[in-house]
């Protein structure tokens, strides 16, 4: 459907709006906040905080949804292979929604572990159980759009997902106001706009996508999908242990961050704030670096399925180039205006001080971690995800080592030189690779 040579231009085209997706939910965040924050102050913030970390980690635990399918669905466009690619896609589908089936079937004792594990006490956490009570309920829209998402950015067709990320978050943002500020409905307010939102988001993509891919049907008679693939076990075993791969590398990332953020406490407030910040700047940095990643995703994988190592290594090359100059001038940004950013986050004259004090490890991080994304980005469009789940542990075990080494001499600096250990670890452990996933192209 999209086999686009991988031009400059076209890559630009590509990645563009997933920048813009990517920058839509954090400003989404801002305004909950702000409408809680005038309407039910502090114990309406905690609640939306605690319910909101509740489901980031549940619904991050799911990201292989979106990775998987983007790479199986890539693959098939670049083979020409039509049905594989509409019997990716509802497996991906079944997949997905089967497991928003079992969140909601399993919401009650999930949510009173997390609530238990959190004790943020009885006000904050009664809210709290009222917002999730809600947002479970929309767990299997939340994991199909992760699969319809996938499948837009496979086909090269981010565009769409931008529109579809502006209605998602339009949608929630009215509703959000609707009725939490104007009907007065507080925290459980916030939920039900998010949910309804999830809903049309998810129906809406699943038109869309329908309407893509009954394009490639060549006439009504051909089969929507291939009905003894999809009943195949080696195809199901195939899939999950992809998405198993994924899963552990992405709980290895999120663990990596949860250990720097706890470490960081042992210094004391100031510098856990300091760190904060920077670590925003990180995240900021990643909706650039992740717009190249998430292109190279969808060029490789077409590659891969069409055996082309020569449109693979100018699908490498090319993303790279752009990336890297990206993440040049992000590090070299915000080492130069750092000081103004921190300023602009901040009031702190303390945390100002200890932030700048540290900005050059954040900025040097930015210029290392596009070496990590990109590759991330190669080894997912290609499903290799194998080598993605034992990178990701290695660079886990060289981050943990290299802490203990160093944080106990030089204090928060030792911490972010191993924090910048684990990205630059993460990139070398997935280069190590790159050889062997290049010869299985023209295996």
């Amino acid at each position: 459907m999209s086999h686009d040579e991988p031009s400059y231009r076209r890559i630009l085209a590509v990645a563009w709006p997933i920048i813009l997706a990517n920058a839509a939910p954090p400003l989404l965040g801002l305004t909950d906040t702000a409408v809680i924050g005038h309407t039910r102050g502090a114990t309406g913030l905690g609640a939306i905080a605690i319910g909101a970390l509740v489901l980031n980690f549940a619904y991050w635990a799911f990201g292989f949804l979106r990775m998987g399918t983007t790479g199986f669905v890539a693959q098939a466009d670049g083979a020409g292979d039509t049905l594989a690619l509409r019997t990716a896609v509802l497996r991906a589908l079944l997949l997905g929604t089967t497991l928003g089936l079992l969140l909601i079937v399993a919401q009650a004792p999930l949510r009173a572990l997390a609530l238990h594990l959190l004790d943020a006490g009885p006000t904050v956490t009664t809210q709290a159980a009222d917002y999730l009570a809600i947002r479970f309920w929309s767990a299997p829209a939340t994991l199909a759009t992760y699969v319809l998402f996938g499948t837009l950015i496979g086909l090269g067709r981010t565009r769409v997902l931008l529109l579809l990320q502006l209605w998602l978050n339009g949608v929630n943002l009215s509703l959000d106001v609707l009725f939490a500020a104007v009907l007065d409905w507080g925290v459980t307010g916030i939920a039900w706009g998010t949910f309804v939102a999830e809903w049309t988001t998810a129906l809406l993509a699943l038109a869309v996508v329908w309407r893509l891919l009954r394009r490639t049907r060549a006439s009504p008679a051909e089969p929507w999908w291939d009905a003894p693939a999809l009943r195949r076990l080696s195809a199901w075993r195939e899939t999950l242990t992809a998405n198993v791969d994924i899963m552990v590398r992405t709980l290895g990332l999120l663990g990596g961050f949860a250990w720097f953020v706890r470490q960081s406490a042992q210094w004391g407030a100031v510098p856990l704030a300091a760190n904060h910040v920077l670590l925003g700047f990180i995240s900021f940095a990643a909706f650039f670096l992740d717009g190249f990643a998430f292109a190279t995703e969808s060029f490789v994988g077409q590659a891969k399925g069409a055996r082309d190592l020569a449109r693979f290594d100018r699908s490498v090359r090319r993303t790279s180039l752009l990336a890297a100059v990206t993440a040049l001038g992000l590090g070299g940004g915000f080492a130069l205006a750092g000081p103004t950013c921190i300023a602009w986050v901040t009031d702190d004259p303390a945390v100002r001080a200890t932030a700048a004090l540290y900005l050059p490890h954040a900025a040097l991080y930015i210029v290392l971690g596009v070496g990590a994304f990109q590759l991330d980005g190669i080894f997912i469009g290609t499903t290799a995800t194998v080598t993605m789940r034992n990178a990701m542990v290695g660079s886990v075990v060289a981050f943990l080592l290299a802490a203990a080494l160093l944080a106990p001499t030089w204090g928060n600096h030792g911490l972010w030189l191993a924090f910048n250990v684990f990205v630059l670890a993460r990139a070398l452990t997935l280069a190590a690779g790159l050889p062997k996933l290049r010869r299985s192209l023209t295996g």
